[in-house]
């Protein structure tokens, strides 16, 4: 694999970025609901964007989530919910979020203690040793872009499977 670009060098000034404006606006900007392009949209594998740009707000996760919980309803899915997050700067707020959701529609959620950070693996193996154990059926989210640029946010649904979840899971939190 060849090395990357940047690899060794300063950050170009242009892709420095001030998590306290990010922040700010996950929480000040609000989506217009008219804008297919500040719609939640699941790509490759979850929601992804800037908030910034209106695509990755406080409004989408609240959503999301919701529709998430309310799937795990109408799918009996009774179990944990496996929580992790990665660095990125929106990921602190979006989990945030997501819990105080989680917490109104009294699921029980599994996060890392200490407000620590999990990788998107650990969650599916916590998904799968859940529900190989047969207790019931278990799912998770993790809030991160994975690889996209510092200034994105993301949010994952895994369902019981442990993977991504399908199109047409993902179809349906879309249209909730």
């Amino acid at each position: 694999m060849p090395d990357h670009p940047f690899a060794g060098k300063p950050v170009p000034p242009e892709l420095i970025i001030d998590p306290d404006v990010l922040i700010g606006d996950y929480f000040r900007l609000k989506p217009n609901a008219e804008d297919p392009d500040e719609a939640v949209s699941f790509g490759t594998s979850g929601h992804r964007g800037s908030s910034s740009d209106t695509r990755f707000n406080e409004n989408h996760i609240l959503a999301t989530t919701q529709a998430i919980c309310d799937y795990r309803v109408l799918n009996g899915i009774d179990g944990p919910l496996f929580l992790g997050k990665d660095t990125h700067a929106l990921s602190g707020p979006a989990t945030d979020t997501a819990l105080e959701v989680l917490a109104a529609n009294e699921m029980e959620v599994r996060y890392q203690e200490n407000d620590g950070f999990t990788p998107t693996p650990v969650i599916s193996n916590a998904i799968l040793r859940y529900n190989r154990e047969g207790k019931g059926g278990a799912d998770g989210i993790v809030v991160t872009p994975s690889h996209n640029p510092p200034r994105d946010g993301g949010f994952k649904y895994n369902p019981p499977s442990g993977g991504p979840a399908d199109g047409s899971i993902t179809a349906w939190v879309e249209d909730r």
